[in-house]
């Protein structure tokens, strides 16, 4: 049987509010039938699961010395719970609920490492008094790549049908996941 699935709208916000510190790394974790919460849109066919996540970025600029500014950043995940659904009429035994979710997993995994390269990224450049336009630069680069990544994740998966590919992405997002959390352990904000 063959279904189609949905990609995650990774809906990513650009608020510019002043926070004074950069925040601790965010905690990675795993989805659940839970988290899927949201109304099935109408028109949504066979489409079994939607996942949506979002990035925001808030930051406080301060002068720093020979002319460049100091910024703060505050870069949040947030799994859109009531924005994300799964068709549970679809998904009619536990083995197709774990693959759904393990699908959805690699959209959440992708949002996560986006959170973290938005911190990076942000944190190490050099800001001048045109920050606001370097800042929403960055910010727009690291969206562009990870809407490519999201698209390709499901172009390369057909939506999870080809398993082959599917394990392989998988094991590639975890290596990800596994490096960033083994870095962020020896680096404090």
């Amino acid at each position: 049987m063959k279904f189609s699935w949905v990609r995650m709208m990774c809906t990513v916000a650009l608020c510019l509010l002043g926070i004074s510190t950069v925040k601790a790394q965010q905690a990675y974790r795993q989805l659940t039938p839970n988290d899927f919460t949201g109304t099935i849109p109408a028109g949504s066919g066979m489409y079994v699961a939607y996942t949506s996540c979002s990035v925001s970025m808030n930051y406080q600029a301060s002068p720093g010395r020979n002319g460049y500014y100091q910024l703060a950043f505050d870069v949040q995940l947030v799994m859109n719970r009531n924005k994300s659904w799964m068709n549970r009429k679809i998904i009619n035994t536990p083995e197709m609920m774990a693959e759904v979710l393990r699908h959805e997993q690699g959209h959440y995994q992708l949002a996560y490492l986006m959170r973290q390269e938005m911190l990076s990224s942000l944190s190490q450049a050099r800001y001048t008094a045109n920050y606001q336009a370097q800042v929403n630069a960055i910010f727009s680069r690291v969206n562009e790549k990870y809407k490519q990544l999201n698209a390709d994740y499901d172009d390369d998966t057909n939506h999870m049908l080809d398993r082959k590919q599917q394990d392989a992405w998988i094991n590639w997002l975890n290596k990800e996941i596994s490096q960033i959390n083994s870095l962020a352990m020896n680096y404090r904000y």
